[in-house]
């Protein structure tokens, strides 16, 4: 089995795919049309999402394996998390030249972009040219959402229904769902009772106005961090319902200069080398320095360097390397946030509200202003730890103080329910019709976060206990990974394939070892499932970084791909 890691930590801001379902029609209105009549179709393989992941995979099976293949997404267009993340402020926090594709240096040698940072318009025009490069449109059918997939054992084949009535069959099938795509909106008392706009930042519909009215925002993580900034300035007021305080540091987003683009062009392979070698995959080299190892003057002189430099990942991994692991380091870097919170925020009630006295081991925030968005007259923080919300009213919200808090809009930034919530909404049932619900009672697993036992040819994107970096060049591993396992596969005459159980317990049992070598488990947080009422909290994410998780996964196909069962055509079709 794969060998144990030392951890190597990547976060990264990014939701994706197309949600699968939610509680409110207004929020996402569905654009399917169902047909009068089942329709039967076969493919060699089928993908379920049209974001980065699926894409790739496109190009990879139908244009370099040759294989017939079929795209389903549920949006009316493909971009996955970039398609309905239209929320004012919406933008990657990784840097411009490493949110994308490296398979195709060409592109990048043609492409110019503005700023450190994309926004969501810049990343879904991105994908729309990819899209059109390679003719990828012609074999996705959007406004479409997959129902139900269940695994034929006498046939060895997939059958796939959709909302459309459609049936199609697939020997091999690719969730591209996205980590981030089942939406979580809280079902607080009389929801259905307040007379405002209600919205969710994963299913932001176009034309939205919020200039002149009262706002409330549920959420303060980096999406509401996000919207918060961004809306401030126009509307009439905004009312900040905080659970958790955070701690964010500046983004340091800035226009580029041609000299950078151009450089930046000339060192393509050398940067993309150390992105795939490198934990959190942002373009940086990762500190190795302890930080209790130097002089308090010197740890404050290299703090207030990544201050003014910008980037929330870096603050965290490229100043010291043990600020995820060692609780001293740990409360360094906490402590100098929390003072800068003190010296930004002129209130001090609101400056103790929003400073939060926790690990620093959430997913690591930056903002374009966020802190100094509550020196705002129109800008008022409530402390809903303190005075949880009760109920909502035809007027807006109701905490438990007996405060009304009087609403036009009402903005959820609740999140999602992570990583395994899109693949427990649809009927999916594996060998002897076992439903992946049931496969996961205990929570998600999966063998190298691609494969789970029981559900043969079914390859995941993003999958439980992968990678958890910067996304595209995970994706691009793990794309390029399960296309080279279907080539090996047809190359052998081999029908089938699925990870063995001890393989999967193997590889979880991995996955907490790390994690808990981490601070990151000791606080409440989506990564573990917290966020979502009654679900059982569980790692989910591979901690050890892309370096060490493209080692591993080279491993196993260098050991005959150990963890895999294989059954032959013959005995398939037998």
């Amino acid at each position: 089995m794969p060998s144990m890691q030392k951890p190597l930590y990547g976060w990264f801001h990014i939701t994706t795919n197309s949600p699968k379902d939610t509680h409110m029609n207004a929020l996402h209105p569905s654009t399917s049309q169902a047909c009068t009549s089942p329709q039967s179709l076969d493919f060699d393989a089928i993908v379920i999402g049209a974001g980065f992941g699926g894409l790739y995979m496109l190009h990879k099976l139908r244009d370099q394996l040759g294989l017939k293949t079929r795209v389903f997404d549920k949006a009316g267009g493909i971009g996955g998390t970039w398609y309905w993340n239209r929320y004012p402020g919406a933008l990657s926090d990784t840097h411009s030249h490493v949110y994308q594709y490296s398979f195709d240096e060409t592109m990048l040698q043609e492409r110019e972009w503005k700023n450190r940072y994309l926004t969501q318009p810049e990343i879904l025009d991105y994908l729309e040219q990819v899209a059109d490069r390679y003719d990828l449109r012609s074999d996705i059918q959007l406004n479409t959402t997959v129902t139900s997939m269940r695994f034929d054992e006498p046939s060895g084949t997939w059958e796939v229904r959709t909302d459309r009535g459609e049936r199609y069959t697939a020997r091999f099938v690719v969730t591209a769902l996205g980590l981030l795509s089942a939406i979580n909106i809280p079902d607080f008392p009389g929801r259905d009772s307040f007379k405002g706009e209600i919205y969710h930042t994963a299913a932001w519909p176009a034309g939205v106005d919020l200039r002149g009215k009262r706002v409330g925002v549920i959420g303060t993580g980096s999406t509401g961090v996000q919207v918060i900034t961004a809306i401030a300035p126009e509307v009439k007021h905004l009312t900040v319902f905080q659970r958790s305080p955070q701690y964010s540091v500046p983004t340091g987003n800035r226009a580029v200069s041609k000299r950078e683009i151009i450089e930046t062009k000339q060192n393509f392979r050398q940067t993309w080398q150390q992105v795939r070698e490198s934990a959190v995959a942002f373009g940086f080299a990762e500190s190795t320095v302890p930080a209790m190892s130097v002089s308090e003057e010197e740890r404050q002189r290299v703090f207030q360097e990544a201050w003014n430099e910008g980037n929330g990942f870096y603050f965290m991994f490229g100043t010291f390397g043990d600020i995820a692991t060692d609780p001293q380091a740990n409360e360094a870097a906490a402590s100098f946030i929390r003072h800068k919170i003190a010296e930004i925020v002129h209130d001090p009630e609101t400056a103790r509200k929003l400073t939060p006295h926790d690990l620093y081991a959430r997913r690591p925030l930056c903002d374009s202003g966020y802190y100094r968005t509550y020196n705002r007259s129109n800008v008022s923080l409530v402390d809903v730890k303190a005075t949880p919300i009760s109920a909502m009213t035809p007027q807006g919200i109701r905490t438990a103080d007996g405060v009304e808090h009087e609403l036009d809009v009402l903005v959820f930034a609740t999140g999602f329910d992570a990583v395994d919530g899109n693949y427990r909404r649809m009927d999916l049932r594996g060998r002897g019709g076992k439903s992946i619900g049931e496969h996961w009672e205990n929570g998600p697993t999966s063998y190298l976060g691609i494969t789970t036992a029981g559900f043969p040819n079914m390859f995941m994107i993003l999958g439980p206990n992968g990678p958890f970096t910067n996304l595209p060049p995970s994706i691009e591993t793990q794309v390029e990974w399960i296309a080279d396992l279907i080539a090996h596969m047809r190359q052998h005459g081999l029908a089938t394939t699925e990870s063995t159980h001890d393989a999967e317990e193997s590889w979880s049992r991995t996955c907490k070892e790390i994690a808990e070598m981490t601070l990151f488990p000791k606080v409440e947080s989506w990564i573990f499932g917290a966020n979502i009422p009654g679900k059982e909290h569980a790692v989910m994410f591979y901690l050890g970084g892309l370096g060490n998780y493209r080692k591993q996964l080279a491993d196993v196909v260098h050991a005959q791909y150990q963890g895999f069962a294989f059954q032959p055509l013959e005995r398939a079709s037998g």
